[in-house]
């Protein structure tokens, strides 16, 4: 890439890295998604794009595992010379000591890019996500809830976010220091004395409350300041792109999606938001498949043959599937599955297998798979060493359709969106098989 990059960014989940191509090519700003750290070669195919990142699974992942993981892969990013490095987390920042610490990820992120303050950014007006006076807000059917009320991310079945206050709900996950400028000091007209302030006292990071257009655009503007003051390192939601890119004067144009007779979804999503489109699904044709997920841990030869032979056949037969381990919270097994070391994990390579082996028997040209988690762990089962941006869906930002660039002909050029739980409205599969 002959010229600096705008932005390179590390996602900590496979979803929540398709938000962030989403919001920087709405911007004008062309970027790539690898699904590791790329080969040079791989690299080079993508030259001229202003931004680039790597899909992480750090969100589902332990303390230790970012330690092994994070560091060569964050170094690569930094040799890349972006003028900022984005660690994207969630917008609803649900982490925990134990798994998906945003707490150790920003740790890291210091001893890599440097011992100064780490700015966080997590609202995003565009998905509903709201900060104020260091508390989260999120939104769900219509209403907005804080988030250790929100009736989906209180009740997460791995990090359940219990507090509101982000600087407390860090506090778990690490020893630095979280200073805070709030909403009425963001937009401030002494706004950059209240920032230098704060950084006098040597804070290990600092929350940057967005809220609306306003403070959007403020945090934007304090983000490239800090940055050309050596603050190169910045963790936070899709709300760093929206804050950092301005919209263009005029809007990229992407090709409608032409409609395919059947589709093939796999999710083990425990949302509600995800059963409801299941349910909605079937009652214009799809037809589901339940998938024990204990056969996916356990390896259940027999089992697992016969849930692909299901699909396959009511594929061959045109009609759409879901091949699904869940349908709503209720219906997690929780302590039955988690009780197995890296059962999750399991449950989503299992579905990737099964939907690489459906895509390359049938010859589809698009594929779904739901669930954040689970996308991180079953993309890498479909050959796919990097992402563009194929659509977005304006009426359900964050879950945008993608072309697939693999070495295997069989997945190259493959349309495939990747949801998370609590992303979309109830026709998201079938909008999806309909085209438009």
């Amino acid at each position: 890439m002959a010229t600096q990059p705008l932005l390179a960014f590390y996602g900590d989940d496979l979803t929540g890295s398709t938000d962030v191509m989403e919001a920087l090519s709405l911007r004008g700003v062309d970027t790539v998604l690898f699904t590791g750290v790329p080969s040079e070669g791989q690299f080079a195919r993508f030259a001229g794009m202003r931004a680039f990142g790597i899909a992480g699974t750090s969100r589902s992942q332990t303390p230790d595992w970012m330690e092994e993981h994070l560091v060569p892969a964050f170094e690569w990013l930094a040799a890349r010379g972006a003028f900022l490095t984005h660690y994207k987390v969630c917008s609803t920042f649900d982490s925990a000591p134990h798994v998906g610490s945003i707490g150790r990820a920003t740790e890291i992120g210091r001893r890599v890019f440097g011992e100064v303050a780490v700015p966080l950014v997590v609202g995003a007006p565009q998905l509903i996500r709201y900060t104020a006076f260091g508390n989260l807000f999120a939104a769900f059917r219509g209403e907005t809830f804080r988030i250790d009320r929100h009736p989906v991310m209180s009740r997460h079945p791995v990090t359940p976010m219990r507090e509101a206050d982000l600087r407390l709900h860090l506090r778990e996950q690490t020893s630095l220091a979280v200073a805070l400028l709030d909403l009425a000091a963001t937009i401030a007209p002494d706004a950059d004395e209240r920032l230098d302030a704060l950084l006098n006292d040597d804070p290990g990071a600092i929350l940057i409350d967005v809220a609306d257009e306003a403070t959007q655009r403020a945090a934007g503007r304090h983000l490239k300041r800090l940055a050309e003051r050596g603050h190169r390192f910045v963790v936070g939601s899709s709300g760093v792109e929206y804050a950092l890119a301005e919209p263009p004067e005029a809007p990229p144009v992407f090709a409608a999606l032409k409609p395919v007779e059947r589709l093939s979804v796999v999710s083990g999503s425990c949302s509600p938001t995800t059963e409801k489109q299941i349910r909605f699904a079937e009652t214009q044709g799809f037809t589901l498949v339940h998938a024990d997920p204990r056969a996916l841990i356990d390896g259940n030869e027999v089992a697992v043959e016969a849930l692909f032979a299901k699909a396959l056949a009511e594929l061959n037969a045109g009609r759409s599937t879901i091949l699904a381990t869940a349908l709503g919270p209720d219906t997690d097994l929780g302590a039955s599955i988690d009780r197995f070391e890296g059962a999750r994990h399991r449950i989503g390579i299992g579905l990737g297998r099964l939907q690489a082996r459906l895509v390359r028997e049938t010859g589809m040209t698009r594929a779904v798979i739901a669930g954040g988690d689970t996308s991180s762990h079953a993309l890498a089962e479909l050959g796919a060493f990097a992402l563009t941006l194929r659509l977005p869906f304006p009426q359900t930002p964050g879950s945008p359709v993608t072309r697939v660039h693999s070495d295997d002909p069989a997945f190259d050029g493959v349309e495939i969106a990747m949801k998370g739980g609590q992303v979309g409205g109830d026709d998201y599969f079938v909008a999806l098989r309909n085209g438009g």
